[in-house]
């Protein structure tokens, strides 16, 4: 039975879609169509970005216009992020989805895609290259929400782990510059910043090193949420407010009363890629290259039956649990959980 789809406001800024146009056509196989989708992610092993290649390859499906799709995830920066995008585009590929490791350096090889004829669609992180589309979680807007919250539990004083994602990208850099937005207001605010690159098992190591050293009072996290709220447990401490995303154990840990609140960064802003990529592919151009999708704050305060809807006990534990972001994908959750692309 599938589980009702979470309801994720999609604001958009500077993108306006052509009014009354047709959505992608539904199908149950895929492959009918002869488009072939490359997909370049430099960040594996990530709950996250296993789901948001998922739903690349949900959304070809239930479009019946992609035959094929090439995924590339490995880890890696720019240099190697180059190489798999001119191997992708030597594949012969129409569209390419990237989660970008860097905002300007993989401009270069965008713009011999772009040359060819090729859609390229930047998701999760911005780039600056003028012929590529842009879908991304609103991330500065995410920093602002979440460290507001922190800094209103913690009445505006007093020292919390800032744990961030991945140093240099774009992704990251917004969310701290909504971070320090917040923390402007606040100078009785303090932090101790360490990176956990978006790994599950370093950000771990990370709060069991720091809350085995030092007292913190609440902990800002990238994502990499519930296994800090395991290592806090784990050193003995009292468990203090944890700020994460809709990973499906931190929901859970949420649920049972685990002290902290998500905002929303759906993974499935991949799929999002793909649906605008092949609007633009049947002629449907948007007006301008970015869409922003709207983050919204949840815990079991406020939002109880929300976070039991959200939760899915047959999900890994590092799935992030957003089944559908309307407007932006078609697939069905069936298709999604399958994570199986056209002829696969």
């Amino acid at each position: 039975m599938i589980r009702r789809s979470m309801k994720i406001a999609a604001g958009v800024a500077m993108f306006a879609l052509l009014v009354g146009m047709a959505g992608c056509t539904k199908s149950s196989g895929g492959g009918s169509g002869g488009l072939v989708v490359g997909v370049s992610n430099t960040v594996s092993g990530n709950g996250w970005r296993e789901t948001m290649i998922c739903s690349i390859k949900a959304e070809a499906v239930a479009s019946g216009k992609v035959s094929k799709v090439i995924v590339v995830s490995k880890n890696g920066g720019p240099t190697e992020q180059i190489q798999d995008l001119q191997n992708l585009i030597s594949q012969g590929v129409n569209i390419l989805i990237v989660n970008p490791s860097d905002p300007e350096k993989l401009n270069d090889v965008i713009k011999e895609a772009t040359s060819r004829g090729i859609i390229v669609v930047a998701v999760d992180s911005s780039v600056t290259a003028p012929t590529a589309y842009v879908v991304t979680n609103d991330q500065t807007k995410l920093g602002e929400l979440s460290m507001q919250w922190i800094a209103d539990y913690m009445g505006g004083k007093g020292t919390f782990l800032y744990m961030r994602g991945a140093q240099g990208v774009q992704a990251d850099t917004d969310r701290d510059n909504g971070v320090q937005s917040v923390l402007k207001k606040y100078p009785d605010l303090k932090y101790k910043e360490v990176f956990t690159d978006w790994d599950y098992t370093k950000a771990g190591q990370l709060a069991t090193q720091e809350f085995s050293a030092a007292d913190y009072a609440a902990v800002w996290t990238s994502g990499q949420d519930y296994t800090v709220v395991n290592a806090i447990k784990a050193t003995g401490k009292p468990p203090v407010p944890v700020l994460g995303e809709e990973t499906n154990e931190f929901v859970n840990q949420l649920i049972n009363g685990t002290p902290g609140a998500l905002v929303t960064n759906p993974a499935i802003v991949g799929g999002a890629g793909l649906n605008v990529a092949l609007k633009i592919q049947s002629g449907q151009k948007p007006g301008d290259r970015v869409v922003l999708l709207t983050p919204q704050l949840m815990d079991a305060k406020n939002n109880m039956n929300d976070l039991k809807a959200m939760y899915d006990p047959k999900l890994d534990a590092t799935a992030s649990v957003s089944l559908s972001i309307p407007g932006y994908t078609t697939f069905t959750a069936d298709q999604l959980r399958s994570c199986k692309g056209p002829g696969e």
